[in-house]
Order: C-alpha cells, then sequence, then structure tokens
C-alpha cells in the first residue's frame, strides 16, 4: 500500500506534513515552507519514523548498520501508529508496541513563530521492566530530491565545529563529499553520525545541524537542548530522501542504556526544528528565536550593561587592594559588573586551579573578608561579582580527600582527569554547595556569579543502568544547581562558562544570563569566533572579552575594542597602565557599544566573510551586518585582517537610501563611505576593526 497523507498543519509560513503507512504502521514527519509543491517521490519509498528506540533483546540493526547506527531496529519495526490529536499549539502523535509500549511524540510551537520544540517519550505499560538502549529526541524525513532525478551536490549538510578557544567553525560538505550516495541495491545503511560524549556538550561539534536543498534554496535545521553526550545522524538507506536525526548519545555512541519500571516513562533531551527557504542565516535566525523565548533573567540585565573582569588583570591573583584601584579607575564608566575571577580563595603556597573545593576566602588577599570587598564595590556603584567552578574541587583542597565519598565514581574509583567531581546527585554533596556556594553568594551580597567548568567527566560514571545514565543525571544535577542558585537570589546574574565556550547550547542558555563566548581572550580570532556565534546563540548572551593593554597601539585597541561590540561586552587588562590617549579610545568604545543595545537584543545577523579557512592565519575580511527588527537601522561590523586590498566594499541591505550615523574606529584605519547602496572602506588598515551604525535616509 502507498504512503498516504495522515495530516496537514500549517504554523505561519512553515507546514507539519504527516504521512503514514497504513500497512507497516509507520509515520513520517516532514517540514515544509508553506505553499511549497509536493516534492515528487517514488511511491513505494520507506517513510522515515518519526520517533525510534531500541529495546533491549530485540534484533539490532542490519544493512551493516550495527555500530554505526542504532535506527532501523527490531523495535522500530514493532511500533505503530496509534493516533494524532492537536491539542492547542502541540500536535500529539502516539505510536504503540503489542507488548504494551507507547511512544509519544510531542511537538509545540509559540504563538505562530515556526519554530518546533520536539520531545519523545516513552512508557512501559506492560508487566516486566524493559531497557532502552536508544531513544530519539527528533527525526525528519522528505529531505532532498526524493527521486533518481538526483544530481550531485544537490544535498548538503551544514555543522559548526569546536575546540578550545576554537568555537564556532562553520562547515559545509555535501552528501557525497560524507560518502552518502546510496548503494547500488539500496541493501546498506549510509549515516554520518556525530555529536560529543562527556559534560562539556560543545566539544568537537556544535549540538547543531542543518541540511541545505540548493534546487529549492530550503534549509531544514535543529539544534539539541543537552548539556551532557549527545548525537546527531545524517543518513538515508533504501530512500533516494535523506532524513535528520538525534538525540541523547545511545549505548554504542554514549555508553548509555535506562531501565525503565513497568508504569514509568522516559523522556530524551529536547530538539528545537525549523525551515526556511530564504538563507542559512534566516533558519538559524529562527532556532534562535526558542533561546529567546525561554530568557530568564533578572531585571539589571535588560540594559545590556558592561562587564569588568579582573582575570586578565591579575591572571589569579585578586585582591582587596588591586580590586578597589581597579573599580576608582572605572568610575563613571558603563562598566556595572566588577567580577572577582578564580584565585580569591588560595591558601599560601597554592594555585588557583588545584585548590578549588573549599570555597573559604583567603584572609591574606581579602584581611577584611571578602563581604567588605562586595560591600566597597557596591558604595563605587558596581554589582560585585565572583568565580566559582563549584561542580568540582582541586587535589590541593581539604574536599578532595575529605569529602572523597561523595564524589563521581566508575568502577568505584574517583573520575580524576585532574580534579574530582561533586556527585551531584549525592544528598551530602548537595549540602555542602549549599552551604559553600549558594548561601555564601547570599551572605556576602554578591550579585553576579560565574559559574565555570574546567574538565570533562568523559564518557560516564558509575550508575546500575549504564555510565552513561549516570552522566545524564549528573547533568540533570548541574541544572538543578543552577536552578538554585536564583531560587535563592531571583536577582543573581549568572555567567555560564566551561573553559570558555564548552557549554555554548540551548539548555545552559536558558539557565543563566549570558555564556562566555571563548577562551581565545587576547587573540586575533576573537571577531571571527564572536561573529560565528551570532548563528548559535543570542548575541545580548554571548560575553567577549576586550583584553587591553599599554602595549597595544590605537590600531590594535581598535581592534580588540570592535570585537567585544559583536556580543556582550567585557573589559579586562590592564586599565590602570593605560596612557590617556588609550584610556579614552576604551571609555568611547563602551559608550558606543551601550547605543548599540537595542540592535544586540533585538534584530538579525547575516555574516559575510571574505578569507581564508585558518583562523590562526586570518586574511582578508569580515562583515557582519545586524538589523532592526523594523529595518530601519543596521550596524555594520568591519574586522580587516592581513593583506587587505585598497578598498573593501559590501551591498547593503535593499529597502531604501542608507546613511552613516556614527562609526568607532581607531585614527588612520580607513575612510568609510556609502556610495549607491554599497558601503565601501577606503585605505583599510591590517588587523584594524571598525562598527559603523547606518540608518535609512528618509527615517
Amino acid at each position: 500500500m502507498h504512503n498516504q497523507e495522515l495530516s496537514r498543519f500549517r504554523i505561519g509560513d512553515t507546514e507539519l506534513r504527516y504521512r503514514h503507512n497504513p500497512e507497516d504502521g509507520r509515520i513520517e514527519l516532514a517540514l515544509a515552507p508553506a505553499g511549497a509543491p509536493e516534492r515528487e517521490t517514488v511511491p513505494e519509498e520507506t517513510l522515515v519514523p518519526l520517533a525510534e528506540v531500541k529495546i533491549r533483546g530485540d534484533h539490532n540493526t542490519c544493512g551493516f548498520g550495527a555500530g554505526r547506527t542504532m535506527r532501523e531496529n527490531g523495535s522500530t519495526e514493532r511500533f505503530r501508529f496509534r493516533d494524532q490529536r492537536r491539542e492547542g499549539r502541540t500536535v500529539v502523535t502516539t505510536l504503540a508496541d503489542p507488548r504494551g509500549y507507547e511512544l509519544i511524540h510531542h511537538l509545540s510551537w509559540r504563538d505562530e513563530t515556526p519554530v518546533f520544540s520536539v520531545r519523545i517519550e516513552f512508557v512501559n505499560r506492560s508487566e516486566q521492566p524493559v531497557v532502552l538502549d536508544m531513544i530519539e529526541s527528533f527525526a525528519l524525513g522528505g529531505i532532498g530530491p526524493g527521486t533518481a532525478a538526483e544530481q550531485s551536490g544537490q544535498v548538503k549538510l551544514h555543522r559548526f565545529r569546536s575546540n578550545w578557544s576554537a568555537e564556532g567553525y562553520h562547515v559545509c560538505d555535501t552528501a557525497e563529499a560524507l560518502h552518502l550516495e546510496r548503494s547500488w541495491n539500496r541493501h546498506s545503511i549510509q549515516c554520518e553520525r556525530f555529536g560529543q560524549i562527556g559534560t562539556m556538550p560543545v566539544r568537537g561539534f556544535h549540538p547543531f545541524a542543518a541540511v541545505e536543498e540548493t534546487q529549492t534554496g530550503v534549509f531544514y535545521g535543529v539544534q539539541l537542548a543537552w548539556a551532557g553526550s549527545w548525537q546527531i545522524e545524517f543518513s538515508r538507506r533504501r530512500n533516494f530522501s535523506f532524513s535528520l536525526s538525534g538525540g541523547l548519545a545511545d549505548r554504542e555512541f554514549g555508553h548509555w542504556s535506562k531501565r525503565i519500571a513497568p508504569g514509568e516513562s522516559f523522556s530524551g533531551p529536547e530538539a528545537f526544528l525549523a525551515c526556511s527557504a530564504r538563507g542559512f542565516d534566516a533558519l538559524c535566525e529562527r532556532l534562535l528565536a526558542e533561546q529567546e523565548a525561554r530568557l530568564d533573567v533578572p531585571e539589571s540585565e535588560e540594559d545590556l550593561p558592561v562587564i569588568f573582569n579582573e582575570w586578565c588583570t591579575t591572571w589569579g591573583n585578586p585582591s582587596e587592594k588591586n580590586i578597589l584601584a581597579i573599580a576608582d579607575k572605572l568610575r563613571g564608566t558603563p562598566v556595572r559588573y566588577f567580577v572577582i575571577d578564580a584565585g580569591w580563595f588560595k591558601t599560601p603556597g597554592t594555585e588557583w586551579y588545584n585548590s578549588q573545593g573549599d570555597w573559604v576566602p583567603s584572609r591574606e588577599l581579602f584581611p577584611d573578608g571578602i563581604k567588605a570587598t562586595a560591600e566597597r564595590l557596591r558604595e563605587r556603584g558596581f554589582i560585585p561579582g565572583i568565580w566559582f567552578e563549584f561542580e568540582v574541587c582541586g587535589p590541593g583542597s581539604k574536599a578532595f580527600t575529605e569529602q572523597r565519598e561523595h564524589h563521581l565514581t566508575l568502577d568505584g574509583i574517583p573520575v580524576f582527569p585532574d580534579r574530582h567531581f561533586w556527585n551531584l546527585n549525592d544528598p551530602e554533596a548537595i549540602a555542602y554547595l549549599e552551604e559553600r556556594v549558594v548561601q555564601m553568594l547570599r551572605n556576602n551580597q554578591f550579585g553576579y556569579v560565574k559559574v565555570d567548568y574546567n574538565e570533562t567527566v568523559g564518557f560516564g560514571c558509575d550508575h546500575p543502568d549504564s555510565p552513561g545514565e549516570g552522566l545524564r543525571r549528573q547533568v540533570l544535577g548541574t541544572w538543578r544547581m543552577f536552578r538554585r542558585l536564583r531560587e535563592v537570589n531571583p536577582d543573581l546574574v549568572i555567567e555560564n562558562c566551561a573553559s570558555g565556550g564548552h557549554r555554548l547550547e540551548p539548555s545552559m542558555f536558558a539557565l543563566s544570563s549570558m555564556s562566555s563566548f571563548s577562551d581565545a581572550h587576547e587573540e586575533p580570532e576573537v571577531p571571527v569566533i564572536a561573529a560565528s556565534l551570532h548563528r548559535l546563540m543570542l548575541p545580548r548572551q554571548c560575553q567577549i572579552w576586550a583584553v587591553v593593554k599599554p602595549e597595544h597601539d590605537l590600531t590594535k585597541l581598535g581592534y580588540i575594542l570592535s570585537s567585544a561590540m559583536l556580543g556582550r561586552f567585557c573589559l579586562s587588562g590592564d586599565v590602570l597602565g593605560l596612557s590617556p590617549e588609550q584610556w579614552a579610545l576604551t571609555c568611547r568604545a563602551m559608550e558606543f557599544y551601550r547605543r548599540l543595545v537595542p540592535l544586540l537584543k533585538h534584530g538579525s545577523s547575516t555574516l559575510a566573510t571574505m578569507m581564508g579557512p585558518a583562523w590562526r592565519q586570518l586574511r582578508g575580511n569580515q562583515l557582519l551586518i545586524r538589523r532592526s527588527r523594523n529595518g530601519t537601522e543596521a550596524a555594520l561590523f568591519l574586522h580587516v585582517f592581513n593583506d587587505p586590498p585598497s578598498q573593501i566594499a559590501f551591498h547593503l541591505p535593499p529597502g531604501g537610501e542608507w546613511r552613516i550615523l556614527e562609526e568607532f574606529a581607531a585614527p588612520g584605519t580607513g575612510i568609510a563611505s556609502i556610495v549607491g547602496g554599497e558601503f565601501r572602506l577606503d585605505s583599510p588598515a591590517a588587523m584594524s576593526g571598525r562598527v559603523v551604525r547606518i540608518g535609512l535616509a528618509d527615517r
């Protein structure tokens, strides 16, 4: 029997299309731009199940797939469509297994915004426990040409790679380059499975994928909201079309399995889905709408204040004396948050990176107590902040040995790359952190906390079900700790940091006010990383550092300061040693940033680059255009790298005659103009940066 349409829902400019095969009971979910023509498909094509699990004991994946994927297994064959209903802004689709198991697919949206959150729930209604070795969070089918008329390069996979201090590296591969051409008789599974294992979810890849159909110009995209091990699969087998699926890293990929008792249910992480026919940046902007809808930040965050962090000033040696000297220098500037970074807890003879865990302020560094320092910062007009890495303890701390039984273990041995990890499901560990972290912040009047995280647990930790399940529960414990911080102090500003950007994913964005973009604080690729992250996170949450030093000439200083304006401006470095000219340029940059705040809060970004692939050997230039939602204003973030031409020119967005309102740049780094709808920079200086505010002339 041929595949049939089960239902169709139009949400804004997107259609949800559910297809059904009454013979095998499969249900497929596809997204499409509203009004787009039906894909020409082969009638007997196998539908891609919108939800899959692997139940232990059912046969494994065939078609040479074992070890590459756990999809298309014996459990999937048993689940058949039962019913579908719409409940307001949610479509609920239920699949049933005659043995008493259900898979419930929940797809929701907000208003008419066409970005969809998806979660899949497994329910055990049998009388026996069952072990899951895999459960998906989402699956999209119907991607690609769908017929034998396919040509090379018609389908591309977009991803973002990530390494320490090199987050957000956009890569695009054709299906052929990924070796996903169908086999001659369509027997073998072709699959690109990628992801991350451990508690640093942005390590190797960001939990994001997009598929581009080059002939139709349609992009399909997903972000996973999960801070642990995850996987995404781009695959095909019998079909001419492709599928995109993923979720929690499974038993093969992430050492995960879980026992589900009779009457219990289990859901994997949420996924955000969207499609767009207006380009890659438009797709990314659509996925960001779900992040924006989940923002929960204190009132102090509404005007996106400037941050000062003394890390690149004292390098782990903060004291009341040097902190207050810096604070006096910053009086009267736009800086509102003053953050005391690592080292405030050091005891004589130790270093910050191996003594975290006891969280007792140093009397040597803070003779009147750290509360007195926080009070003196408030007297100077600042909201005081402080650094913690509370999920771990270093070998130089008492907690490392005295609290050992409350740390994570694997095979009965503490997980120990170079520090121990608190077991965040252990009541005594939680009570310890409640006293030493949560109440410490409240009792000492800190209004800002930087939560750092500088190692990964690895593939898992001890749990009766599996190491991967132990790791999943540890991530849930991290979420509870972040929520607890705001429960005790609703006005607390939380910065999410993990050696820079190793936790740049939606679930952590929703629990924090902002995130550290990277640890590339003093490197020339700062604006490249920052601009790329506009596609993955809200600029208002992306904290970018401007580390200033007396040895910087004005051109370099302008490059550094303009880079920080791509997101949340965080100042650091030797502000006390700057010359009057350098300090004047720094203050002008912070004032200019304040006028960019409305665009950073609400707008859309388009990125254009004319540079090579090597971030550590920058050539050419980069332009990011951030346009207001009403389209009447925009900011141009232009960074010029090595070997620039005599003139750089970019076409501006259509819609009227643009004019320059104001610009920030170091003197002598080029002459900006707008001529005939084109932005031009004549005589650009190498390794220089500028930000230009433009507006429509008739507004």
